[in-house]
């Protein structure tokens, strides 16, 4: 039986049409030979060795941590040098007896305790500025992931686009085929042209999203917007366990530098409110004075004048200040107060993410599992199914573009959920303050 050559036309089309799909599906993207492609661990550890904001985190912490032994250090000591009782009328030094030519030294002495709790204070305040550098680079590496794996979600879905583009193309051979044997219809070619039209739309929209998303990526690495950045083809699909929420909670506060940065805070409120307490009582001042005298003691006693040798010891009387003390009093504790709520509120901020993000992991795993096992590869086959039955007419030409769009949005949303599985697990580390895989 001789085939008609438009028959066998036909049927090479449908044949690369149902292949197609396939392709479309596999994980494997050609790019060029010389790309380096940008992974994650090399994007994350880019943008904590350059990213700008950390590294103000870094230098305001280092800046601090100068700043407790000046404060826990005595001041300096007074030397003094002085002419007393010097005649203004000869200005000879042994013409009078009280004339002295003094050397003295002195040295202001806190009330013990004030040095120690200034210092502590400043401490715990530096103590929690590293805290808060370690709570920006978490911050960070949670951008980058996300922002890595949005780009990675707009990579696959332009993939599906093209093949899309590609498969439609060939539909449209397809029915352009079957009306010139007079099997079809000429709105068949008419409606896969439009649907084509449509992808064209999504890819410039698609193209548009990517660049933005490059352009996130390059500024937390602080690298140029317009750098371009190619990803690897293929990732891990793997979804670790994670641990339950009241689990993850107690790992949060032991861990998460939000939380001891605040806790730092309160001690250095803390410390604060006891040197205010403190001020109450004085200071003191030590000083010694030597006095050389010039001269001699008069008759009968006679002989050279005796040196002087002054001790002195002062204290500061605070019996003016009680006003401004109590004030500060009261500050520092109200101080105190606000730090307290303050890690209050912030643990309450920090079980939200942790319970948000263990949620949005566990709804991503699951929808991601079933695409992977059950709603794309059904989609496929029916997709495949309809394209046999359009062959033989027993299927319309819009029931095939219906289940071809249909399976395009469930790769679309398969790779969406990877992602979105992904970047819930990179907040839930960030919230937690570390790493939550059990394995």
């Amino acid at each position: 039986m001789i085939v008609p050559r438009n028959t066998v036309r036909l049927w090479h089309l449908m044949l690369l049409a149902v292949m197609l799909p396939a392709a479309a599906w596999a994980e494997e993207t050609r790019q060029p030979s010389s790309a380096e492609f940008l992974f994650i661990e090399e994007a994350i550890a880019t943008a904590v060795e350059g990213n700008p904001s950390l590294a103000e985190m870094q230098a305001r912490y280092e800046a601090l941590a100068e700043i407790p032994p000046q404060l826990g250090t005595l001041p300096d000591p007074i030397l003094s040098l002085n002419a007393m009782n010097l005649p203004t009328d000869t200005f000879n030094v042994g013409q009078e007896a009280m004339t002295q030519m003094q050397v003295g030294i002195s040295q202001t002495i806190p009330f013990p305790g004030k040095l120690a709790l200034r210092e502590g204070a400043s401490e715990y305040e530096a103590r929690a500025a590293g805290f808060s550098v370690d709570e920006v680079r978490l911050l960070l590496i949670r951008n980058v992931r996300s922002s890595w794996w949005q780009l990675y979600f707009l990579d696959r879905s332009l993939e599906i686009v093209d093949s899309n583009q590609g498969l439609l193309r060939q539909f449209i051979e397809v029915a352009r085929t079957k009306y010139e044997v007079g099997d079809g219809l000429q709105q068949d070619v008419l409606l896969a042209q439009l649907e084509l039209s449509k992808l064209i739309d999504q890819k410039i929209k698609l193209k548009a999203a990517r660049r933005n998303q490059a352009i996130q990526l390059n500024a937390l690495m602080d690298s140029p917007p317009n750098d371009v950045l190619v990803l690897p083809p293929k990732v891990s699909m793997h979804m670790p366990e994670i641990a339950n929420e009241k689990t993850l909670y107690e790992r949060a506060q032991t861990v998460r530098p939000l939380l001891k940065q605040k806790e730092h805070d309160i001690h250095a409120a803390q410390s604060r409110l006891e040197l205010a307490r403190k001020e109450y009582y004085p200071d003191f001042k030590l000083g010694v004075t030597y006095g050389n005298r010039s001269g001699s003691n008069p008759l009968p006693r006679g002989g050279d004048r005796s040196d002087f040798l002054s001790v002195m010891l002062s204290v500061n009387l605070p019996i003016f200040s009680k006003r401004r003390l109590d004030s500060a009093v009261s500050q520092r504790s109200l101080e105190l107060h606000k730090s307290r709520y303050s890690l209050r509120d912030e643990w309450g901020v920090v079980r939200s993410e942790i319970s948000l993000a263990a949620t949005d992991y566990l709804r991503a795993r699951e929808l991601f599992l079933l695409f992977q096992s059950g709603i794309v590869p059904q989609a496929r086959q029916t997709v495949s199914s309809m394209l046999a039955g359009y062959q033989v007419s027993e299927v319309d030409f819009l029931n095939l573009v219906g289940s071809q769009v249909t399976l395009l949005n469930y790769e679309v949303q398969y790779w969406k959920a990877l992602t979105e599985a992904n970047q819930a697990l990179a907040r839930l580390d960030a919230a937690v303050g570390e790493s939550v895989s059990n394995e």
